[in-house]
């Protein structure tokens, strides 16, 4: 077993959802965050209207995935993300699950 973690923008709630059931992931639980970036280093010209720190309405994901469906869902999020024209992106990560009942 897998721990997955998934964050992103509220808006690609629908297509995380849905890869996540094509990487056959029938158990998840996901929660609405507040995202949170520092614009601190971004150039004062193109950062006009914007404070130093910028939030947003973001979802998290998690859910315990067998080691197999793994791939398969971070190749759909990789080409996903591929295809944006935004900055903003689906981040997922995997973590190894030693013990679990």
């Amino acid at each position: 077993m897998k721990l997955l973690i998934i964050t992103a923008i509220k808006e690609f709630e629908k297509e995380i959802k849905q890869k996540l059931k094509k990487a056959k992931v029938e158990t998840f639980s996901y929660k609405n965050v507040i995202g949170y970036r520092d614009n601190t280093e971004d150039v004062i010209e193109s950062n006009w209207f914007s404070s130093e720190m910028n939030k947003s309405e973001s979802i998290l994901f998690y859910a315990f995935v067998k080691k197999e469906n793994v791939d398969m869902l971070f190749d759909s999020i990789n080409e996903f993300n591929a295809k944006q024209e935004t900055l903003s992106h689906i981040h997922v990560a995997v973590l190894a699950i030693e013990k679990s009942n």
